[in-house]
Order: structure tokens, then C-alpha cells, then sequence
């Protein structure tokens, strides 16, 4: 059946940039599947009311609406089981890893790309965009990408030490291939790289090396997507 993804947009209707929409984009194409994609933005709240949801990723698989990115890649693993496996047999352990991204990664990625992000937003969703983040954050976009380039950075790239111990070990997050452990991280990245220019990762960073060939799976998936 046919199979339409919801993910977030800029004033370019091409630009896409939520992580958690990546991370479903790379477990559809783990998985085999394709789908249509429909652009949305902040302020189009009723365009999700069919699901349920106030915010994508949604997923419509055959008229059914699943939602959150969590639940999607859990999802697409019962329901096409007969695909490569996405979450490798033990689910326990990525929730973590999906916890630990989102609690922890995103935030400090947050403070090197807030700025960047308003700036590629369609003009509705600016005056939405900074008013709900300048709350959150108790300052303006500005100051909270004021460290970007020193103390920003530094923390960023300190709190990716488990990552790179894991990459000693072996190839991949999800271990001797890539998985929905890789998908996690690699959407996060993905987000920062589709709205700003600015450099995360040292060029001599494990970490570096491992996001260059995530940037070619699927044949160049991420790599090739639109960017501000």
C-alpha cells in the first residue's frame, strides 16, 4: 500500500530538516520502502489533526496514521518484518540511545544552529519560531548561538566521547552494519547540516568519519538533500 510521510519544511518547500523526519527517511529506505513525502511547517497545526498530532513525523501507511519517530521506526519493523531488521532484534538499548540523542545532543546542537534555522523559515512560522524558542531558551536566538564558535563547539563535540569509544570498536552504532542505532544520530547531524553551514565536527574527529560514509548510504540520501 501506499505509504506518505509528513516532515517538517522551510520557506523552501524542498528543504526538510527535522531530525526525527531523517530518522524515518533512512529506516524507509533500511527497509526497502518509498514514500510520498508532503511538506508541512510550524503553523500548519489542523494539516496533522487527521493523525492526532501537532507535529510530525507522521506516517500513513494504507489510511493508518502513525506518529512520533519512536513509534514509526517500532512500526515499520512489526509491520514489514520480512525487510531487513531496523532496530537489530533488541529495541531496549536504542530507546536509550534515543533518549540520550534527544535529551542530551539536541540541546547543545540547538545552541549552534537556533539562529540558522530562523533564517530559512517561511515568514508565518518566524514570528512562531523565535517567540516558542526565545521562551524555552530565556534569551533571544542570538545570544543563545553567541558561543557558537568557542564554548558552543567545545561542548558539543565533548558530548559525543560515547560515540566515538563505540566507533573503536566497531564500524557502525548498530555494530558491523549500520541500523536504526546510526539512523538516530545521523538524522540529528542531518538536521544541523540541512539549515546552517557551520562546522560541528573537526575534520580529524571519528566521529567525522563515520557521518562521511552515512552521508553515502542509500546512495547519498542524506548527502543529497536540499540545504539552506
Amino acid at each position: 500500500m501506499a505509504i506518505t510521510l509528513y516532515e517538517l519544511a522551510g520557506r523552501d518547500p524542498e528543504l526538510r530538516f527535522s531530525p526525527y523526519c531523517w530518522r524515518i527517511r533512512l529506516a524507509l529506505a533500511h527497509k526497502g520502502l518509498t514514500a510520498k513525502t508532503v511538506p508541512w511547517r510550524f503553523t500548519e497545526k489542523a494539516k496533522l489533526a487527521f493523525s492526532g498530532s501537532e507535529r510530525v513525523p507522521v506516517l500513513v501507511d494504507g489510511g493508518k496514521p502513525v506518529s512520533d519517530s519512536w513509534v514509526i521506526a517500532n512500526y515499520l519493523d512489526t509491520a514489514y518484518d520480512l525487510h531487513p531488521p531496523l532496530l537489530g532484534g533488541t529495541p531496549a538499548h536504542l530507546r536509550f540511545l534515543n533518549a540520550w540523542t534527544d535529551g542530551v545532543v539536541h540541546p547543545l546542537l540547538a545552541r549552534l544552529v537556533m539562529s540558522d534555522i530562523h533564517a530559512i523559515l517561511a515568514p508565518e512560522d518566524q514570528d512562531y519560531f523565535r517567540s516558542t524558542r526565545e521562551r524555552a531558551f530565556g534569551k533571544t536566538l542570538e545570544a543563545v548561538v553567541a558561543d557558537r564558535e568557542t564554548t558552543g563547539a567545545a561542548a558539543f563535540r565533548a558530548a559525543l566521547a560515547p560515540v566515538r569509544t563505540v566507533l573503536k570498536a566497531q564500524p557502525w552504532l548498530g555494530g558491523e552494519a549500520h541500523d536504526y542505532a546510526d539512523y538516530i544520530l545521523l538524522g540529528s547531524l542531518q538536521w544541523a547540516r540541512c539549515v546552517s553551514r557551520f562546522a560541528l565536527l573537526a575534520e580529524d574527529d571519528p566521529v567525522a568519519e563515520w557521518h562521511a560514509r552515512g552521508l553515502a548510504l542509500f546512495d547519498g540520501l542524506l548527502a543529497g538533500a536540499r540545504r539552506a
